[in-house]
């Protein structure tokens, strides 16, 4: 998409209106105004999100689903409606399908904690080159504590997901697939459904960490036709502390218990214990209750705006600054696959990352800096580590004009 497409150009989308519901976006950063393209770590939080949290505590507080008194009853439905949300937000068949967590990360250990007592030694589990830490480690258990093989599908040379080397990777041991929807370093966005039905062929399970992906993407998971999809709540424009996975309906059912305590049990005897039916299952203890809600709530604040001019918007601002960046010269893009999402990720000859982040800061820009909890991938690209800039819907091309010339006076006093 060309840099050249003007905001008036996306219908349906007053991006200054948006930036006006977020209020950290008001302030400054060293006397500078704050540009924030750090948003691939974690989002900023609307004010409709500000104000759940706020009531949530202050109006309708109480412990759900244990009280037959009204703040109970009040609190519950607002929780339970969340759930509702999170459903709509990936269009899950029901809502029993969607089981709240504290983020991507607890949601991928409760996958592999739970389908864990299904490997044995020599069963596969298939990662990719480009996967976060998160949807390495919790397999490695499994390698480690089962004996499983643990395979890696290719990444090209432009960032793009290997279809073909994925494939190939595939067997009758094939037990579980667990794909990134988006590189949260190359921006690369896997053909999912195409990864869903190779995996499907040799019976595999099929989990996709969504936590860039549903960012910047509609999710179908019943047109993808996958088994799980993770989602965390920070970098939805909603609470830390709180995310959800999604599975179908049946697989949930089969699992064991991630964890044990209250809310997951039907009934505790002295020699038994018997199970509650699926989310809660998988919802020991006293949940997230408010940050649920939030999370809800920004859920509802992003489907209320039009996903595809939000989209444009932001393809429009990766275009901008892929061609500045390129104009400039010294600079390395890291991941070029057509169709990535919205963020940078770069190094500038003869400046570490963390210096260029620092330089950036006191321009008032936020950037990452570092091996983004992917070192396998970082290993790859030949890196100990690299800068990112990650864009979200309230980002402007002022704003990237801001930071291109910030990478500008990096240069310079590099050179």
């Amino acid at each position: 998409m060309s840099s050249n497409l003007a905001l008036k150009d996306i219908p349906h989308f007053d991006v200054r209106a948006i930036r006006e519901q977020f209020p950290i976006l008001s302030r400054t950063v060293h006397g500078k105004p704050l540009v924030y393209l750090d948003n691939g770590a974690s989002a900023q939080k609307p004010q409709v999100v500000l104000d759940a949290l706020m009531r949530g505590y202050s109006e309708i507080y109480a412990n759900v689903h244990r009280g037959a008194h009204f703040l109970s009853g009040e609190s519950t439905v607002a929780f339970e409606q969340a759930r509702e949300t999170c459903r709509a937000f990936v269009n899950a068949a029901k809502s029993d399908e969607i089981v709240f967590t504290k983020g991507g990360t607890e949601a991928i250990n409760l996958v592999a904690s739970s389908l864990g007592a299904e490997i044995s030694e020599g069963d596969e589990i298939i990662v990719s080159e480009m996967e976060h830490h998160s949807n390495i480690v919790p397999w490695n258990f499994l390698r480690e504590r089962k004996g499983a093989v643990l395979k890696w599908a290719p990444v090209k040379d432009d960032g793009s997901f290997d279809l073909d080397g994925f494939a190939a990777l595939l067997t009758p041991k094939t037990k579980i697939v667990a794909i990134t929807h988006m590189s949260n370093v190359l921006g690369t966005l896997s053909p999912v459904a195409e990864i869903a039905k190779l995996a499907h062929g040799v019976g595999a399970k099929v989990l996709i960490d969504g936590c860039q992906g549903s960012v910047h993407e509609i999710v179908d998971v019943q047109a993808l036709d996958v088994d799980f999809y993770v989602c965390t709540g920070h970098k939805l424009y909603g609470p830390t502390g709180i995310g959800f996975l999604y599975g179908k309906y049946d697989l949930l059912a089969s699992m064991q218990p991630y964890q044990g305590g209250g809310e997951m049990i039907a009934d505790v005897y002295k020699d038994k214990v018997t199970y509650a039916a699926p989310p809660h299952r998988f919802e020991a203890g006293t949940p997230p209750i408010v940050e649920a809600i939030g999370l809800g709530v920004a859920l509802d604040f992003m489907m209320s705006l039009d996903r595809g001019a939000v989209a444009a918007h932001e393809a429009a601002l990766l275009a901008h600054a892929t061609e500045e960046i390129d104009k400039i010269g010294k600079i390395r893009i890291f991941g070029r696959a057509p169709h990535k999402g919205a963020l940078v990720t770069f190094d500038v000859e003869g400046a570490h990352p963390q210096d260029v982040s620092t330089i950036l800061d006191r321009a008032g820009v936020a950037v990452r800096a570092g091996s983004h909890c992917a070192q396998p991938l970082m290993t790859k690209l030949g890196l100990t580590a690299s800068a990112r800039a990650s864009f979200a819907l309230y980002n402007t091309h002022e704003e990237v004009e801001i930071f291109v010339k910030s990478l500008r006076r990096v240069l310079e006093l590099f050179a």
